[in-house]
């Protein structure tokens, strides 16, 4: 799903990106964060992220609540 989700990312954002990092871990942890501002967290919601969902929190600079 990170590789999927981080191609999506590429695709919309790569010409605006100096930077994108993917760190491997345990426990079932999946975050994502602009400029070190947690967008999404899996812990928080207890899904995985829709795509469109991450592209729109990007864009507007909002967490996923929901």
């Amino acid at each position: 799903k990170a590789v999927r989700l981080t191609d999506k990312i590429l695709e919309r954002y790569a010409h605006e990106i100096d930077e994108l990092i993917l760190i491997p871990s345990s426990g079932g942890r999946f975050e994502i964060r602009r400029d070190d501002v947690l967008i999404f967290s899996k812990a928080a919601l207890g899904r995985h992220p829709e795509a469109e969902e991450i592209l729109e929190a990007i864009e507007s600079g909002r967490p996923v609540t929901q």
